[in-house]
């Protein structure tokens, strides 16, 4: 098949070709990792990658991928059913009764909040702000203010990159420490390195993500990955 390229200088084929699979896992069978194969989330996801997407794409891009992945790890969140009147009569349906609580990490999981939000706009909202040591890659703590009764709450943590683990294992001790029993994770990039991490310490907690890429560099930055979320995000490269 012939192909060609498109008016971004990306490569494209002049037929067409079925998405591609789940790709391999490239961890223990037993790792609570769920793969989002949707083929939009993976058009945000190559927008986000491509190192010529400007800041504003880049947020739009970030917007769509949340709310998709979003959508994925709230897909078992409790509901009741209920019957509501149309302007022709009544129709049965369910509205979510779960108590959701939305818990990003700071700074780049407030890219990914208020996509969240707009599923969920009664969900209550709690911050975790940790600083990475760019020598040690160990996490610190910075703040945290966590809404009350996190024992009866359905707790969905964002945080777009999953490198080393450092941080999401921290911020999930924190969770567990205020009474959070039920946790989901959703990131937009996974290292090898962090999945595993996460699952020796959290394996209760499962991760929603579209990708767990090669590995870590060097410096502990995801490779391929997308550079880092929160400069590309808020244009302070």
């Amino acid at each position: 098949m012939c192909g060609g390229r498109d008016e971004r200088g990306e490569s494209v084929s002049d037929g067409w070709s079925p998405a591609p699979g789940p790709q391999p896992p490239m961890y223990s069978d037993g790792v609570s990792v769920h793969i989002v194969d949707h083929p939009l989330v993976h058009d945000a996801l190559v927008s986000l990658r491509d190192k010529q997407t400007t800041a504003e794409h880049f947020r739009r891009a970030a917007t769509r991928i949340s709310v998709l992945l979003a959508a994925q790890a709230l897909s078992d969140v409790p509901t009741s059913a209920v019957t509501v009147e149309t302007p022709l009569g009544p129709a049965p349906g369910r509205r979510i009764r779960g108590n959701v609580v939305v818990v990003p990490v700071l700074r780049a999981g407030l890219g990914m909040l208020d996509a969240v939000l707009e599923l969920v706009p009664g969900a209550r909202v709690g911050h975790i702000g940790l600083q990475r040591d760019e020598m040690t890659a160990i996490a610190s703590q910075y703040y945290s203010k966590l809404p009350a009764r996190l024992d009866s709450s359905y707790v969905l943590m964002i945080d777009p990159m999953l490198a080393t683990g450092g941080s999401a294992v921290a911020a999930l001790d924190l969770l567990q420490h205020a009474g959070a029993k039920v946790i989901r994770m959703i990131c937009i990039v996974a290292a090898p390195e962090g999945v595993a991490l996460v699952d020796r310490y959290h394996p209760d907690v499962a991760i929603y993500t579209p990708v767990v890429d090669r590995e870590l560099n060097d410096h502990k930055y995801i490779v391929p990955g997308l550079g880092d979320f929160g400069d590309r995000l808020y244009g302070t490269i």
